[in-house]
C-alpha cells in the first residue's frame, strides 16, 4: 500500500506519540525518512520535541541543500550513512526509551527470542561502541552494524536506533524492542527468564492457513455500533499500554454466526471500524486479513455462548510473569480475585498445535490465562467487562512485581477467598 501521508507530517504524529509515552525527552532522540527522490526529512536540532509542528521538519536535499527554519539533527550524519549502505531502508528512528537506556548502559542488547513476533520482526539486536554524540566516527560504527544486517543497533551509553522499509515499519520494530527490554527487566524481577528455542520460534513463524472468504451484505446497525465500540476499547487498550502497536488481538461477539476481530498489521492506536474484519460461519470477509487469533476466538465463542469479547494483550507487568516461572498470586486484594480468580499458564505449543486445550482450559469461571512467551488471554461477558479485567490483571502483575521490593507478599487466606466466592462468585 502507498504512503501518501507527507513525510514531515509522518515525524511530528510519530515523535508526538514517541515523547507522549516517554520513550524520549524534550531535547533527547531523532528520526527520518528517505523520500523517493533521495532526500531525507529529519526532525531539527534543538527544538522541543514535544511540540514539533510541520513546519520544523528540515528537508535535506541529495545535493545536502537544506530546506527548513532550522538545521537538521546533529546527528543527520548516522541517518545519512545508514541511508548510503542499507537502500532497503526508507525510515529511522533514534531515541531514548528508559528500558533500551538501561541495556545500553549496561553494554547489553535484548534477546528478543523472547517472543516469536519480536524474534521475527527485529532479528538480533546489534552493538555499536560509544563515540561522541553526532560525530562521524558514531556515524561510521552506527552504519557499519546495520551493514552487517542488524535492523536494530543499541548505541553504548546512549539509546537505539532502528530501521524499517519505511516509518510504520521502523516504528513497529522499535516499539516491539523496547516492550521486549521492559519485560525481561519485569521478567527478572521475578527470577530467571524463560526464552524461545529454534524449534518454537519455528513453529511460531509458519504461516496460517487463511480461512475461507465471504462476501458480506449490508452492515446493519447492530454491526457498527459493535465496530465503533470495539475500535474505541482497542485505541484505549494501546493508551493504557496494555497493547502495543503491533501485537495484541481484541474480538467481539455480534451474533450466533458472526465475531469482529482487529486486523493484522493495522496500528492498534490508530485502528478505526472499518479495519476490524468480519467472521461469519468460520469464514472471513473477502479482500481482509484477520488477526491469526481468530482461528483460536472462533471456537471459544462456539463451546461458550456466555463468552461475547476475547483478547489477546500485551500488558508488560502480566507478560513478565509468562515468561518467568513465577505464579501470579490473584489473592492481593478483592477486586483482583473476583474478577481474575486463578490465573492458569498455558504452554506455548498449544496456541499452536494443541488450541483445542485452550479452549477446553479457559471457562467463564476461569477467563484468564497466561501464554507462554506470547499474551494474555482474557474472556468476558462484554468488551467492557473484558477490558476490565484485563487492567485488573496488569495492574494486579505491577503490584506483585512492586511488592518484591518492598518485602514479603501476604496473600488473602483461605476464609477470605471462601467469603468472596460466597459473597461474589456463587
Amino acid at each position: 500500500m502507498r504512503d501518501l501521508i507527507h513525510p514531515a507530517e509522518r515525524l511530528v504524529d510519530a515523535m508526538a506519540r514517541i515523547y507522549h509515552y516517554r520513550m524520549t525527552t524534550t531535547s533527547g532522540g531523532n528520526l527520518s525518512i528517505r523520500d523517493a527522490d533521495g532526500s531525507i526529512w529529519i526532525t531539527p536540532a534543538r527544538v522541543d520535541k514535544g511540540a514539533l509542528r510541520k513546519e520544523d521538519i528540515v528537508q535535506v536535499h541529495p545535493d545536502q541543500r537544506t530546506t527548513g527554519r532550522h538545521k537538521p539533527s546533529s546527528e543527520f550524519p548516522f541517518h545519512k550513512k545508514i541511508y548510503e549502505l542499507r537502500p532497503d531502508i526508507g525510515a529511522i528512528i533514534h531515541a531514548h526509551p528508559v528500558a533500551l537506556v538501561a541495556f545500553s548502559i549496561c553494554g547489553q542488547t535484548p534477546d528478543t527470542r523472547l517472543f516469536t513476533k519480536a524474534h521475527t520482526l527485529c532479528g538480533k539486536v546489534g552493538f555499536a561502541p560509544y563515540a561522541l554524540p553526532g560525530s562521524e566516527k558514531l556515524g561510521e560504527r552506527i552504519a557499519q552494524v546495520f551493514a552487517a544486517g542488524h535492523d536494530c543497533v543499541m548505541l553504548e551509553n546512549h539509546g537505539v536506533v532502528v530501521g524499517g522499509r519505511d516509518f510504520p515499519d521502523a516504528f513497529r520494530r522499535f516499539e516491539l524492542l523496547e516492550f521486549v527490554a521492559k519485560t525481561i527487566v519485569k521478567a527478572r524481577a521475578l527470577g530467571p527468564v524463560r526464552y524461545l528455542t529454534d524449534a518454537q520460534i519455528g513453529t511460531g513463524t509458519n504461516p496460517a492457513v487463511p480461512l475461507e472468504e465471504f462476501t458480506p451484505g449490508l452492515h446493519t446497525s447492530a454491526e457498527r455500533a459493535l465496530r465503533r465500540e470495539l475500535c474505541d476499547f482497542i485505541r484505549r487498550g494501546y493508551q493504557q499500554r496494555l497493547l502495543i502497536s503491533a501485537a495484541g488481538s481484541f474480538s467481539a461477539w455480534l451474533d450466533e454466526r458472526s465475531f469482529l476481530i482487529s486486523s493484522e498489521l493495522v496500528d492498534r492506536a490508530t485502528i478505526t471500524p472499518e479495519q476490524l474484519v468480519l467472521i461469519r460461519d468460520g469464514k472471513r470477509e473477502a479482500g481482509s486479513r484477520p488477526s491469526r487469533a481468530s482461528r483460536l476466538h472462533l471456537p471459544i465463542y462456539a463451546r461458550h455462548p456466555e463468552i461475547r469479547a476475547i483478547v489477546n494483550a500485551t500488558p508488560v507487568n502480566a507478560t513478565a510473569f509468562s515468561v518467568s516461572a513465577a505464579k501470579l498470586d490473584t489473592r492481593t486484594i478483592p477486586e483482583s480475585y473476583i474478577l481474575l480468580r486463578d490465573v492458569a499458564v498455558l504452554p506455548f505449543a498449544w496456541l499452536y498445535d494443541a488450541p483445542e486445550r485452550i479452549v477446553e482450559t479457559m471457562t467463564p469461571k476461569f477467563p484468564i490465562a497466561l501464554v507462554e512467551n506470547d499474551c494474555a488471554l482474557v474472556l468476558g461477558q462484554s468488551i467492557l467487562d473484558t477490558f476490565d479485567r484485563l487492567e485488573v490483571l496488569e495492574s494486579t502483575a505491577e503490584a506483585v512485581i512492586l511488592s518484591r521490593a518492598i518485602g514479603e507478599v501476604k496473600p488473602m487466606g483461605d476464609a477470605v477467598i471462601k467469603e468472596l466466592i460466597g459473597a461474589f462468585l456463587s
